[in-house]
């Protein structure tokens, strides 16, 4: 028994409290059950490893360029700052579980495993539950867990324990097979019959739109008709959309604050401060900004690196095991389906929707300043502008884009406040984790375990409903767009 509780002791500190490892086993059972190759079930291995290690890297790096610029911040204006995507959420849950919650370092990557794990039953069981998309976003996978799981473990009490893990695990799985069904109707209208569904960070957002964008014009007059500035094609390149937004956030921010602030050793007793000496204050900017750019491209790299071993092997697994489902992938697959210039304007006008607000906070002295991220403003806009053409035209596109950028950031602050990540510099900031995982939040709060039960019914209930509209009960398995839709 004692060599029985040792090796479990020891698989539990080595394996499952470090997601590195932990990641690169699911790989190897992952391709062994595929019977792929011996030297390529090691090198996935070795891949899925080496590429969390690096997003660890990555995220480390964000933090200590971030927090001197939070000590500062809250040393001359005693408010915390936020940015709103989902690696900088990622990097400040994780950070905080670490600090706050030790227990449950690798509850996240634990709870990944069980909700793909619950959305391939979902989806096998589709005749009672309605599911017929099964999530394979890995990347996104990643994020959402660790946002979901310090969501539940700071809101809900009753589940810091061994059940914990396991209840993350379950609303997750529930909340990427819901929501991706969501969207199969929508992303077939806009595809011609495209045989995907969305499994992002937008679903809600995307069936929403797609419901109400007829309301705003007709989708006749779509975006094809406007002429956009070609200058806004340089933002197709993430670095240097993520290197410019940073500069123009953080550059502002650091000219506030002043060389003086960011010199004194007092306020900076992390990462490195100015010294005035050695580098001129604007090109201390421009690095420190350019700096966020460079370890959010290493932390990207580190993902895409262990998340296309890790979708392989999860696709190949569910390939075999759920024929006839539907795929939920990247929402940038739905890209080439729309207007070409749906995706700049989206991203134009989330952007201006995003500054007023911001704006908006600072005049009305809001204790917690949102700093917009390269994610958000650019793929949630970019996919509501994209649907909503197709249905409302033009006028829609840009309505419900704007008001997108609006709601990110103003409803972002609530999120930041509600979990307490103002210290940590981020939050997820992606739509549907501030429409409606704000809400699912505030009930975790007040209700606790109820309220967690609540939400899991009203995530069953949805596909449900879906079913209950259906004319054509065999067409809604197709994902045919039916008459009332």
């Amino acid at each position: 028994m004692n060599i029985l509780l040792n090796i479990l002791n020891w698989f539990s500190q080595n394996i499952l409290q470090n997601p590195a490892f932990f990641v690169g086993l699911l790989v190897l059972i992952g391709y062994a059950l595929l019977k792929k190759p011996a030297h390529d079930v090691f090198a996935g291995f070795i891949k899925a490893t080496v590429g969390y290690l690096i997003l660890n890297a990555g995220a480390a790096g964000l933090v200590n360029t971030f927090r001197p610029i939070l000590a500062a911040l809250n040393f001359k204006f005693k408010i915390g700052a936020a940015v709103i995507d989902p690696y900088f959420g990622l990097t400040a849950a994780n950070t905080k579980i670490a600090e706050e919650f030790p227990n449950f370092v690798g509850t996240a990557t634990t709870a990944l495993l069980i909700g793909f794990g619950f959305n391939i039953l979902l989806v096998a069981f589709r005749k009672v539950t309605k599911i017929r998309t099964l999530f394979i976003t890995g990347h996104i996978m990643v994020q959402q867990a660790a946002t979901v799981s310090l969501m539940v473990l700071l809101l809900v009490p009753q589940l810091r324990n061994s059940w914990g893990t396991l209840a993350i695990g379950l609303i997750c799985g529930l909340y990427w097979a819901v929501s991706s069904n969501m969207t199969v109707e929508a992303t077939q209208r806009l595809t011609g019959g495209g045989g995907f569904a969305i499994g992002h960070q937008q679903q809600f957002a995307i069936w929403f739109v797609d419901k109400v964008a007829p309301f705003f014009g007709k989708k006749e007059e779509n975006l094809d008709n406007l002429k956009l500035p070609k200058f806004l094609s340089i933002f197709h390149d993430t670095v240097v959309a993520s290197a410019t937004l940073m500069l123009v956030f953080f550059g502002a921010i650091l000219l506030v604050l002043g060389p003086d602030v960011m010199a004194n050793k007092e306020v900076i007793t992390t990462g490195t401060p100015f010294d005035p000496a050695k580098q001129d204050f604007y090109m201390y900017i421009i690095q420190t900004a350019f700096t966020f750019s460079v370890y959010l491209f290493i932390l990207m790299q580190g993902v895409r690196m262990f998340v296309s071993e890790l979708t392989n092997a999860f696709q190949g697994i569910s390939s075999k095991l759920l024929p006839g489902s539907f795929p939920a992938v990247d929402v940038a697959a739905s890209y080439g389906f729309g207007s070409p210039n749906a995706v700049l304007s989206g991203f134009a006008f989330g952007l201006v929707g995003q500054l007023i607000t911001i704006v908006l906070l600072i005049v009305f002295k809001n204790p917690i300043l949102i700093i917009t991220g390269f994610v958000p403003v650019f793929f949630d806009n970019a996919a509501i502008a994209v649907y909503a053409d197709k249905r409302g035209g033009w006028k829609a596109a840009l309505v419900l884009s704007f008001i997108s950028g609006v709601l990110q950031v103003a409803l972002g602050a609530l999120c930041v406040a509600l979990l307490g990540l103002a210290s940590y510099g981020g939050y997820h900031g992606n739509i549907d984790f501030e429409i409606p995982w704000l809400g699912f939040g505030y009930i975790f709060k007040y209700l606790g375990i109820i309220g967690y039960a609540l939400v899991c019914f009203f995530f069953l209930l949805i596909p449900q409903l879906q079913f209950a509209r259906a004319k054509d009960k065999e067409a809604y398995y197709q994902g045919q767009v039916q008459a009332e839709d």
